[in-house]
C-alpha cells in the first residue's frame, strides 16, 4: 500500500509543477532595446505597449502597423527604420494580450475591442483627424477591417484611412489547416473549456514545441534564428501571455461569424487596397487563398513575393516586402 502511494506521489509532483506558474524568461538585448522605446497608454484601466518613432521630414504622412497572432509589434522591427525614412510617423503597438501590453484574464478578448483600442491610441497621440496608412499582418488584417467597417460608417472616433495594405491573413472566410498538428493544438485551446487552463500551463515547457510548429509558417530559406525564436516567445510568455492563448484564440470563431461585416467592408470600400502575400504560406495556401481574394475585393492591387516566402513576409523577405508597399504608396 505504501508503495502504492510513492507512486502517486511521484506522478502527481511532475504534474502540479507543470501547472505551477514558471517565471518568463529574460529579455534578450533587442527586445529590451524595442521595450526601452516605446511607451504606455492606458485602454479603460489596461496599459497598452506602443512604438512612435517621427521620421522623414517635410512629409505629414503617418503609418499604423498591426501585427498578428500569437507575436507582437517587434514583427515589424526589420522594416522600422526604413518606414521611418519615408513617413513622417511610424507607430506600432501590441495589443491587449500580447508582447508587453497588459494581458488580463479571465478575460473575453475580441476583434472589437482591439479595433477600440487602436482607436483610443490614435485619439492619444492626437491623430483622430489625420489621414493614415495602415499596413496589417494576420490578426491585424481583421482589427484593420474592423477598423475599415467603422471608418465607412462614420462612427464616432473611427480612423481616416488614406491607404489600407493587408498581409497573409485569413480575412475572407477560409482559412487552410495544412499542418494538422498545429492547428490541432490551436483548435483544443479555442474549443477546450475543460482542457484550456492545463494546455495554457503547459506552455511553459513549449518552446521546442512552438519553435518547430511555427517555424512551418516560414520558407525552409526564411527560417527564424534560435535567437529570433527566442524573441517570439519571450513576448508570448511576458505577462504570462500564455495563459490568456485560449481567449484570444476566440477571433476564429468572430472571423466565421463577423464575415459579411468585415468581408462587406472589404469590398465595398474606396479606400486603396493593397494585398502583400507570401505565396509559401500553409494558412492561407497559394494559389487557392490569392484567386478568391483577387475574385472578392477586385479593386485591390497584389504583390505576391517570390515563392519561398511564407506567412511572416515581413520578417522573411523585409526588402520584398518594403519594395512592394513604397511601390503601393506612391501609385495614388
Amino acid at each position: 500500500m505504501r508503495e502504492w502511494w510513492i507512486h502517486v506521489g511521484l506522478i502527481c509532483i511532475p504534474l502540479v509543477a507543470v501547472y505551477l506558474h514558471i517565471p518568463p524568461p529574460q529579455l534578450s538585448p533587442a527586445l529590451q532595446k524595442w521595450h526601452s522605446a516605446g511607451e504606455e497608454f492606458h485602454f479603460r484601466g489596461r496599459k497598452i505597449f506602443y512604438r512612435d518613432s517621427y521620421g522623414a521630414l517635410g512629409s505629414s504622412d503617418v503609418v499604423i502597423l498591426l501585427h498578428g497572432f500569437p507575436t507582437s509589434s517587434h514583427d515589424w522591427s526589420k522594416i522600422w527604420d526604413p518606414l521611418t525614412q519615408r513617413f513622417h510617423r511610424v507607430i506600432a503597438l501590441d495589443f491587449l494580450g500580447f508582447g508587453f501590453s497588459d494581458k488580463p484574464r479571465p478575460h473575453r478578448y475580441s476583434i472589437f475591442e482591439q479595433a477600440s483600442v487602436v482607436e483610443a491610441l490614435v485619439a492619444h497621440l492626437g491623430l483622430s483627424s489625420q489621414r493614415v496608412n495602415v499596413v496589417s499582418h494576420d490578426y491585424g488584417d481583421t482589427v484593420a477591417l474592423e477598423l475599415l467597417y467603422r471608418s465607412d460608417q462614420n462612427r464616432t472616433g473611427h480612423l481616416t484611412f488614406n491607404s489600407l495594405c493587408l498581409s497573409n491573413g485569413g480575412i475572407v472566410h477560409f482559412i487552410f489547416f495544412a499542418h494538422v498538428f498545429l492547428f490541432c493544438s490551436l483548435k483544443l485551446l479555442k474549443d477546450s473549456s475543460f482542457l484550456a487552463p492545463l494546455l495554457t500551463r503547459l506552455t511553459n515547457y513549449w518552446f521546442c514545441f512552438l519553435t518547430d510548429r511555427l517555424g512551418e509558417v516560414f520558407g525552409p530559406y526564411t527560417q527564424p534564428t534560435d535567437a529570433e525564436f527566442w524573441d517570439m516567445w519571450t513576448s508570448l510568455r511576458y505577462n504570462d501571455g500564455n495563459l490568456v492563448l485560449d481567449s484570444i484564440l476566440q477571433y476564429i470563431n468572430q472571423r466565421f461569424k463577423h464575415r459579411d461585416r468585415w468581408v462587406g467592408a472589404l469590398t465595398s470600400t474606396f479606400v486603396p487596397l493593397h494585398m502583400i502575400y507570401g505565396p509559401l504560406d500553409p494558412v492561407n495556401p497559394h494559389p487557392q487563398f490569392i484567386r478568391l481574394y483577387q475574385q472578392l475585393v477586385q479593386r485591390s492591387t497584389i504583390t505576391v513575393l517570390d515563392e519561398h516566402i511564407s506567412h511572416y513576409p515581413q520578417l522573411e523577405d523585409p526588402t520584398g516586402f518594403l519594395n512592394a508597399y513604397f511601390n503601393f504608396i506612391h501609385s495614388f
